[in-house]
């Protein structure tokens, strides 16, 4: 059977990607809730759409088109051309927002954490699945649609896909900001608990204890080397007066810091958190301790739901 797909139109292409953006939406939704044993709604939109499965699906009957009638070149077409697309969309997402969104690192033969063999196998598959079994009763549906119904479904669809898309592309914005603005306080606490360990270990002189017959046991020269010795450690204490303010003055500033983190984590709404909810396999390597408080928080939040909502 030959497609017509040279004879889609601009409004048929998009609607082919609402639909598999929404297929891919039910596959991953469905995939991930079955191994977290609870309904995760998947992806980075806030609504029922996973555009890199709806853009590898356009993207795969594209390439399949001058390879259509050979199974094995379909196959070998969709492996590469997917796998080109997820990681473009894997590097260029991470470098816009300072998180990955999927991370094959623990995965055999994967090449930055952005791709591996085994998606890539999977991606041929699923190109000959779409291509004959798939997109064939898709497309008569399509095709099959009233223009102007074609037309207006297209245009409702993207309405709703643009607000989604800006939604979610301010919250990713908001959710790296807050990330960053943790991770450069976590990097102050730091600084200043070395400080502060510093003047405790220099105020350990503060306890020094001399032998009162040390004198009578030295001679000469060591005995000077010794006054001398005492000498500096005198002026030292009198300074342990200001190290021990200055100590006191940092752990003031150790609470400020903190309730900067705090207020940090708060100004995160709903929206923002969805993300990690929908995205419980998120990694960051830029922030990746701030990452890793805030699923915590997004953890203990549900957990805490959860047991309200029993107790009710």
């Amino acid at each position: 059977m030959q497609h017509a797909i040279f004879n889609y139109g601009a409004a048929q292409w998009l609607l082919f990607f609402y639909i598999y953006c929404f297929f891919g939406w039910i596959f991953e939704s469905t995939y991930v809730s079955l191994k977290q044993r609870h309904f995760v709604n998947r992806g980075f939109l806030h609504g029922p759409f996973l555009p890199l499965y709806g853009s590898g699906a356009v993207l795969m009957l594209f390439v399949s088109i001058p390879v259509q009638n050979n199974l094995v070149l379909v196959y070998f077409a969709g492996c590469i051309a997917a796998t080109a697309l997820e990681y473009v969309t894997g590097v260029c997402m991470e470098a816009l927002f300072k998180v990955r969104y999927w991370d094959y690192s623990d995965k055999k033969f994967n090449y930055k954490g952005q791709i591996c063999l085994g998606s890539t196998l999977a991606w041929g598959c699923l190109t000959v699945l779409l291509v004959y079994v798939i997109h064939r009763p898709i497309e008569q549906f399509v095709l099959g649609l009233p223009h102007r119904l074609t037309l207006m479904a297209t245009y409702a669809v993207t309405v709703v896909m643009a607000v989604d898309m800006a939604l979610s592309f301010k919250a990713a914005m908001e959710l790296r900001n807050v990330l960053a603005s943790m991770t450069a306080v976590r990097q102050k606490l730091e600084a200043l608990q070395h400080r502060a360990d510093a003047i405790l270990a220099f105020a350990q002189g503060d306890k020094l204890a001399v032998p009162s017959d040390l004198g009578s046991k030295v001679k000469g020269a060591a005995v000077e080397r010794l006054e001398a010795v005492l000498g500096k450690l005198e002026q030292y204490k009198e300074r342990l007066g200001s190290y021990r303010e200055e100590s006191e003055s940092m752990r003031l500033r150790f609470e400020v810091l903190k309730e900067r983190s705090s207020q940090a984590m708060n100004r995160l709404g709903y929206h923002n958190l969805s993300i990690l909810r929908n995205n419980p396999s998120v990694t960051s390597r830029h922030f990746r301790e701030a990452l890793g408080e805030l699923k915590e928080t997004v953890r203990k939040g549900k957990k805490n739901q959860t047991k309200e909502q029993s107790e009710e």
